[in-house]
């Protein structure tokens, strides 16, 4: 299954500045994993070494927040990753 990911502007560089890439999958997991044979290094800066997200990444399919990699993807699906902001 082909989905649409939008990559936020901190992992760009992974992806050489494009702000929306294809990916296969049918879960959010495999759809990362789809994306980190493509652009190397991208998933880790998103999950972590226990396979969790990472706490300042959100990732949405669609409206609806991913709360396990195993959520269901669909064909034609957009994957949503938020990066959280911080400053003072």
């Amino acid at each position: 299954m082909s989905c649409t990911v939008r990559i936020p502007s901190p992992l760009r560089s992974y992806t050489a500045g494009a702000s929306m890439v294809a990916a296969e999958g049918g879960s959010v997991a495999q759809v990362l994993a789809s994306l980190e044979r493509r652009f190397a290094g991208i998933r880790f800066r998103m999950i972590d070494e226990q396979s969790r997200i990472r706490p300042h990444i959100r990732l949405y399919v669609n409206t609806t927040e991913v709360t396990a990699l195993s959520q269901a993807v669909a064909t034609g699906d957009i994957v949503h990753v938020i990066c959280a902001l911080s400053g003072g």
